[in-house]
């Protein structure tokens, strides 16, 4: 199977998972709200990721003389690592509908450096503890630096006045719950593999390709109950129903589900840098996807225009501070 050599080889992984999970949200923009409900893209996303982890599995899992090919290592793996990638798919998927229903709510540039940004602190801390990795003081003297970008976009969120009044606190309370859940989800999938050795990886544990496949599982599992609730139940708006799911164009079914696929080449890239780089910063320099969404949000989406003048300075602040943090993230490895 293809496995990553090098730490600036991890790092530039790391990279492409910011890029893909700062990314995937304009695929939910690019679907329209109005046009097809969240609750329906989300049906294709969870596809998308399933999608990609069987084609790496039978691609880059299966190919070369290193490590354990994807159906071998399956069929060696115990079922408790199994059982710990089936809830790492679980928890992310119950956070990241969380983080859907803040975009619908509140937009990219709001949901990804509130949701997001909480789970990369809040994840940095789990796997850092979990499995020591880096320096110390450079990986959260940058987290703390993440902190203060994160107060910096609520502050210019709550700044936002269109309609004489402020915006609804229902987007900012629902990312925050959807960060708190998704810093969790990756020490599942960690603990479900031998992040020390790739190439050699203990008996029953996964590798990266394995768990991947197994932690899409959870998250389509999963789906049928929590998407299903949502839809029924939906944060706002009217239910939707299966039937409306059912009318949608292909051109609305392929956005969702390139939707996923992006998300799911980050998660796989992150995974897989996780040997290299540890994965408290494998995870948190990948979680540098609040920036990403952010940039989306500020300059493509324009979610921001009309507001007052001091939003410039915050939201200029914000990326400054995001891209300081992150900075001392991939120098914590060195």
């Amino acid at each position: 199977m293809f496995i990553i050599e090098s730490y600036p080889l991890a790092v530039l992984f790391c990279f492409v998972t910011m890029l893909c999970w700062g990314s995937w949200g304009n695929t939910q923009k690019m679907a329209g709200s109005h046009v097809w409900r969240y609750e329906l893209y989300y049906w294709d996303y969870v596809l998308g990721v399933l999608f990609l982890s069987l084609l790496a599995a039978f691609t880059m899992g299966s190919i070369g003389d290193e490590g354990r090919s994807f159906l071998v290592d399956l069929q060696q793996a115990e079922w408790a690592n199994v059982f710990l990638a089936f809830v790492g798919g679980v928890i992310f998927n119950l956070s990241n509908i969380l983080l859907s229903t803040s975009v619908s709510v509140a937009g990219m540039s709001v949901a990804f450096p509130l949701g997001v940004g909480l789970a990369l602190v809040l994840g940095v801390f789990v796997n850092y503890l979990t499995e020591p990795h880096g320096n110390p003081f450079y990986l959260f003297f940058g987290v703390l630096l993440v902190i203060i970008a994160i107060v910096l976009n609520a502050w210019a969120y709550r700044n936002m006045d269109k309609r004489g009044k402020r915006h609804s606190t229902k987007g900012i309370l629902v990312a925050i719950v959807a960060g708190i859940l998704m810093s969790f989800f990756f020490r599942f999938i960690a603990a479900a593999m031998d992040v020390s050795d790739f190439t050699h990886p203990a008996i029953g544990k996964m590798t990266p390709y394995t768990a991947m496949v197994v932690f899409g599982i959870g998250m389509f599992i999963s789906n049928m109950l929590f998407n299903t609730i949502v839809m029924r139940h939906p944060f706002q708006g009217d239910p939707v129903t299966y039937k409306e799911y059912r009318k949608g164009s292909f051109r609305l079914h392929m956005v969702g589900i390139l939707g996923g696929i992006i998300w799911g080449i980050g998660n796989l890239f992150s995974l897989l840098a996780s040997e290299k780089a540890g994965t408290a910063i494998s995870y948190g320099l990948g979680q540098g996807a609040t920036m990403v969404a952010a940039f989306w949000g500020v300059f493509v989406w324009k979610e921001f225009n009309g507001g007052p003048r001091i939003n410039n300075i915050l939201l200029t602040y914000m990326f400054i501070l995001f891209l300081a943090g992150i900075s001392l993230i991939v120098y914590a490895g060195y």
